[in-house]
């Protein structure tokens, strides 16, 4: 598979969530390598210090801190964001990959948002928001993940917090195109606004990460399947990557100087499971920009952060 060309970022700080192993342990790897310093937000010190040692292992010297964060508290993102502010150290590259993905039963964040949707999309939200000045201030380059999910994804008005009814996948689906309303309409926002902040979207196709355990064991007793049949496929080589080749797209559109803002990067092949970086057409279900601005208003407001006074 044809790799991601990554330019030079010595000098450069890069913001990764979700690094402490799978596809943003990798990219921070790939990150390191090319110069950059990193600020790998955690939620687990000891996953994040044991993330820590495998990037210097791979890449001796590499300037990494590993802050705390835990995306499904609001109080957590202002923590962070208000060290990071305190520091004012511009931010160059900001990757929103952590996530949760299809656990069995309806769980919420420490503010009674849907967990999925409070993590993937509203903590996100929350982080970029705060950081904004940084951002602007290192005319960043901002990539939010999404996930093919996406394309079946819907936006229920009506139950956004899956209250009236919780379905693991849809739950999912939804915090997904969320992300990708919102990566787009950043950049949207960011061009009409003159904040010199480019936004893309990526998703890294069916690739073998922990989510596939994490989430659908939580509040289990027995450990849910999913992450034994996607270990078989792999194997098998059949509709299932490596992180090294998932990780692509988002490298891709982090870094390379051919991404562009308000495009959405995934893998190019079959059903986008698998396959090298490419430019995709977005999917139908986010192409309203009349949703986007509605997704961007409502996201605002459950985040508690006002982008226009960044």
């Amino acid at each position: 598979m044809k790799d991601v060309f990554v330019p030079e970022l010595t000098g450069t700080l890069a913001v990764v969530t979700g690094a402490s192993d799978g596809i943003g342990l990798g990219l921070a790897v790939r990150l390191a390598r090319a110069g950059a310093e990193l600020v790998l937000p955690v939620r687990n010190p000891v996953k994040g210090a044991a993330a820590v040692a495998r990037i210097r292992a791979a890449v001796p010297g590499a300037a990494v801190s590993v802050p705390e964060l835990d995306l499904a508290s609001l109080a957590s993102v202002a923590s962070l964001a208000q060290t990071l502010t305190a520091e004012g150290r511009p931010v160059n590259i900001m990757v929103n990959n952590a996530g949760v993905m299809t656990p069995p039963t309806r769980h919420t964040t420490a503010d009674g948002l849907e967990l999925q949707f409070g993590t993937n999309h509203i903590g996100h939200v929350a982080l970029v928001g705060r950081l904004l000045p940084l951002l602007r201030a290192g005319r960043a380059r901002v990539t939010t993940m999404s996930s093919s999910a996406a394309r079946t994804g819907r936006i229920d008005w009506d139950d956004l917090q899956s209250e009236r009814r919780y379905s693991p996948i849809r739950s999912y689906g939804l915090s997904k195109l969320a992300n990708l309303h919102f990566g787009l309409e950043l950049d949207r926002r960011s061009r009409a606004g003159g904040w010199g902040i480019t936004s893309n979207v990526a998703h890294p196709g069916t690739t073998l990460t922990n989510l596939y355990a994490a989430g659908p064991n939580l509040g289990r007793t027995r450990p849910a399947p999913h992450a034994a049949i996607m270990k078989r496929l792999a194997r098998w080589g059949v509709f299932v990557q490596t992180v090294d080749a998932g990780l692509l797209p988002a490298l891709y559109a982090a870094t390379s100087p051919h991404a562009r803002g308000g495009a959405f990067y995934g893998p190019d092949g079959f059903g986008q499971f698998t396959g090298g970086p490419t430019e995709l057409a977005v999917y139908r279900a986010a192409r309203d920009e009349s949703d986007a601005a509605r997704v961007w208003d409502v996201s605002q407001r459950l985040a508690r952060v006002e982008f226009d006074a960044g």
